[in-house]
């Protein structure tokens, strides 16, 4: 044939891109949440599909917080709302409600041609941006919110992100440090590696419940200052992994230290609806913030996420969310957009499912009872599920877990015994991920080893998450159980083989 190669090439061809050749940073990213664990699992699902005969039937996934995954029903209204948009014919069916309707057609007429397929403006739909300043202005009591520091984002990762690259510059001990609360979501640990910035470590306060300590804060920051250039201080509340609520009191603190040493504060705020401890109060950054005077108010560079993916609707697949920046130069904020315009825009679907997040129904429209019911359900379902979670590890020996005050994950830590832990280093592998591995191959219940998200030195835990059905949990919880038993037995033992015995230590 005419394309035929003339002789044969002499050696094998090499390829562009090996991971000699790999950008480093991606290298140096890890995920934990999909991670190992997460792969083996799906190996042992596709072995018991097989017909493989294993002491479990199914694997139960706590490792991410992906609700409808686990069962959780969609809001109705969402959908709705979001099926109108995608198929207008509907607009005149007598099977949907006149306020789904009426979101529909605003929706629809701000896109381009009338199509939820068109592209929107970067920062998203106008009509929506303005949703979410009115719901943002609603929920913080009357603290005022300009529509025009709203962005809507393909969830709230790709917000976190953008923000993050604007502020990665410098080198050396010029380079920019980013602080993160350990444990933290490792998506955070992930970007800072993937833009080679550096990791500032600060601790929260296990015995505390979680809480954010203030002398931790500025030990970190003042430990940072000798190497880099700490620009950035991010928050997670209501906490993931740990699921803690920050108080007033706490967030004033972070606020004034963060006026103090000119930080950017972004406030991660996905899991705001989803707090469950009658003694806890979300508080948002931004109404904090603005209480605490106009020099705050208008002197810290805040941004605050939100997302669809968690709260009550759990619609995690749509991407959708949005971030609200706060005393940003005006130049830099040109610069944003120019970098989120890049990316054209998140996607309009997500958009509209964040709408009906913002804007739901309203007392005297026809959908709120049905709404109201739904929401509740789902919430009070969570909170149960956080206490019942919270007491049941903590009936286990050698396990014990903070109260799940918000989000929905628990954290507990776990006693792993020294034999174990000199075996899990016998195969360059965490304790906690010797202890999750072994605790997905004997019941398969996946769930992420605590050195996925940091933690103190020499303590151990893991995270699960507090959404399968309550039937599950339950299950869940006892084989949980039986099993952190028996690997306190089986490592507590005497070891009868010799070769084992020289290994321990005098």
């Amino acid at each position: 044939g005419l394309h035929e190669p003339t002789g044969a090439p002499a050696r094998a061809r090499e390829k562009s891109l090996t991971v000699a050749t790999l950008n480093p940073q991606v290298k140096a990213v890890e995920y934990a949440v999909r991670g190992p664990i997460v792969l083996k699992a799906g190996d042992i699902e596709r072995r018991l599909l097989q017909g493989e005969k294993l002491s479990f039937t199914d694997v139960i996934k706590a490792n991410i917080g992906d609700a409808h995954a686990m069962g959780q029903q969609p809001i109705t209204f969402l959908r709705q709302v979001v099926a109108l948009c995608c198929f207008p014919e509907l607009l005149s069916s007598p099977a949907f409600p006149d306020d789904a309707k009426q979101r529909a057609q605003r929706i629809l007429q701000d896109c381009g041609g009338q199509s939820i397929g068109s592209y929107s403006a970067s920062q998203g739909l106008q009509c929506i941006r303005r949703d979410v300043a009115d719901y943002i202005t609603h929920r913080d009591q009357g603290v005022p919110s300009d529509w025009n520091n709203v962005y809507l984002t393909t969830g709230a990762s790709d917000g976190i992100m953008s923000i993050l690259k604007l502020v990665v510059s410098g080198r050396g001990p010029s380079r920019t440090g980013v602080m993160i609360p350990i444990p933290q979501y490792p998506l955070y640990s992930a970007a800072i590696s993937e833009l080679d910035a550096v990791h500032i470590n600060y601790y929260l306060d296990e015995d505390n419940c979680w809480a954010l300590d203030i002398e931790e804060l500025q030990r970190a920051y003042l430990d940072a200052k000798l190497h880099c250039q700490p620009r950035v201080l991010c928050i997670i509340n209501p906490g993931n992994p740990t699921g803690q609520v920050q108080t007033k009191k706490c967030i004033e603190e972070v606020l004034h230290f963060a006026y103090e040493e000119n930080l950017l504060v972004m406030a991660d705020e996905v899991y705001q609806d989803n707090v469950y401890l009658p003694d806890c109060q979300f508080h948002s950054f931004k109404k904090v913030l603005y209480e605490m005077g106009p020099e705050y108010f208008n002197g810290v560079e805040l941004v605050s996420f939100h997302s669809t993916s968690k709260g009550f609707t759990g619609e995690c697949g749509f991407r959708g969310g949005y971030m609200e920046v706060l005393n940003m130069d005006p130049q830099v904020e040109a610069q944003l957009v120019k970098l989120l315009s890049v990316r054209l825009c998140p996607p309009v679907p997500g958009q509209a499912a964040m709408d009906v997040i913002v804007n739901p129904p309203k007392e005297h429209e026809p959908s709120y009872a049905q709404f109201t019911k739904e929401k509740s359900s789902v919430l009070d379902v969570l909170a149960h599920k956080a206490k019942l979670t919270e007491q049941f590890l903590n009936s286990v020996p050698g396990i014990k877990c903070n109260p799940v005050q918000g989000a929905m994950y628990a954290f507990p830590q776990i006693f792993i015994p020294p034999r174990a832990i000199q075996e899990a280093q016998s195969l360059s592998m965490a304790p906690d991920m010797l202890y999750c591995l072994r605790l997905l191959e004997e019941t398969g219940i996946c769930v992420v080893p605590g050195s996925g998200f940091g933690q103190r030195e020499g303590t151990f835990h893991f995270r699960m998450t507090i959404l399968p059905s309550p039937e599950k949990l339950q299950v869940l919880l006892g084989q949980l159980k039986g099993f952190h038993l028996r690997f306190l037995e089986e490592y507590s033992q005497e070891e009868p083989d010799s070769s084992r015995a020289s290994e321990q230590p005098d």
